[in-house]
């Protein structure tokens, strides 16, 4: 039986890339810190995927098995032998994977094995060269690790939910996700070919692909929630904003802005049809109410998310470079600083509670500074800061900002 290491057992792992491959008959091994949850898969060998759409499906993930990822040996010995693998841990953890990644190359090395592939299954531009330079630094000097290591980019486009801590504390392996289950991916990344496995869809340029991904499907979250936020602070969640009569169309519009920037970057893959067809979709999945997906989640980690070259500020600066007006997304960064959701128990984001109680109240231009990283003189500067003023002033008017538009 072919075997593939999922390296990362949380809900992205376990729910869409481990669950893609188990489908399409591999044993799946899972390199994870979490004790209860290396515990769970070991003893159980299986778990459920709940299907939250409008037709739901409950998906049984079976043959997998787990390995202590805090054990670079362990994880090595698996690597050693595998057929592909993949990381979905999160860009702050990628670095912990890297030791079981070069001694398992090196183990392959040793027993004339063929080169290892690992999907990135991680929100990161330009994933392969930090991973590949991440490896690199714990190899010996020399090691042919281009002709050894595959490393493929991805858009995870599939939206899972936060759990309340009852559901996982009853099911630690339990995971609820939308039906969406297409892995984007980059197939020039690949040394031994794309894997025969039912939803990997493999292009030829990634980079399109993931500067959507940020640009319309993560600025589309950001725009319906900080619209939403400070619109109709009484709505919580993500269909709620999509069908507000205001919210909805802004946050299209907002969408359509990248798209055009996207579609003058990247002519030969992108174009007014697919792109609007693709909006629609998002904005249907947005809408879907089965998920319940939150204003809170998709809005909170406004130092992340409010970053320079994440989802709003990067669209910014890419419309900026494609020569595409933006007043949408410029409205929604200034909507986003003013961001202050909580969850259902009342509680903030325990960065976003920094946010606005050590670093907003420093001022508009320390925000833009050192959270989104533009200095004073930039021409997306000055915008952000009179676009900022202009939304503190309509609402101590009692206006509603989107009148701003």
């Amino acid at each position: 039986m072919r075997k593939f290491v999922q390296m990362g057992a949380g809900k992205v792992g376990r729910s869409f890339v481990a669950q893609l491959f188990s489908a399409a008959g591999y044993e799946v091994v899972f390199s994870e810190v979490n004790p209860a949850v290396l515990a769970a898969l070991n003893a159980r060998r299986e778990y459920t995927v709940e299907v939250k759409d409008r037709a739901p499906a409950t998906l049984r993930v079976r043959n997998v098995r787990a390995v202590d990822g805090r054990d670079p040996e362990a994880v090595a010995r698996e690597l050693a032998d595998c057929d592909c693998a993949a990381t979905s841990v999160g860009p702050d953890y990628l670095r912990f994977t890297y030791p079981g990644i070069a001694q398992g190359l090196l183990l392959r090395d040793a027993a004339g094995g063929s080169p290892l592939d690992i999907i990135l299954a991680e929100n990161l531009r330009e994933a392969a060269h930090v991973v590949r330079e991440g490896v690199r630094s714990l190899l010996p000097e020399g090691f042919p690790l281009e002709a050894r290591l595959g490393l493929v980019e991805t858009s995870i486009g599939k939206m899972v939910p936060i759990m309340s801590p009852e559901e996982e504390a009853r099911d630690p392996l339990l995971v609820y996700a939308e039906a969406y289950n297409t892995l984007i991916c980059d197939a020039k990344g690949f040394l031994g070919g794309v894997p025969p496995v039912r939803g990997l869809d493999a292009k030829q340029n990634i980079t399109a692909y993931v500067d959507r991904k940020s640009f319309i499907h993560n600025l589309g979250h950001a725009l319906c929630a900080y619209f939403a936020h400070l619109e109709a602070p009484e709505l919580t969640t993500t269909w709620q904003a999509v069908e507000h009569p205001r919210v909805g169309p802004a946050t299209r519009a907002g969408m359509w802005e990248s798209a055009r920037s996207l579609m003058a970057a990247y002519p030969e893959e992108l174009d007014e049809t697919n792109q609007g067809a693709h909006i629609e979709d998002l904005l249907s999945r947005f809408s879907n109410r089965a998920l319940g997906d939150t204003i809170y989640r998709v809005g909170r980690d406004l130092q992340r998310k409010l970053g320079p070259e994440d989802r709003v500020i990067g669209a910014l600066r890419f419309d900026e470079a494609q020569g595409i007006e933006a007043p949408v997304t410029t409205l929604c960064a200034a909507a986003g600083m003013l961001f202050r959701a909580t969850d259902e128990s009342g509680a903030p984001f325990e960065k976003d509670r920094l946010f606005a109680e050590e670093i907003y109240p420093r001022g508009v231009e320390h925000v833009l500074e050192t959270v989104c990283g533009l200095s004073p003189g930039e021409t997306l500067f000055e915008r952000l800061r009179d676009a900022h003023a202009a939304v503190v002033d309509a609402r101590e008017d009692g206006r509603s900002i989107l009148d701003l538009l």
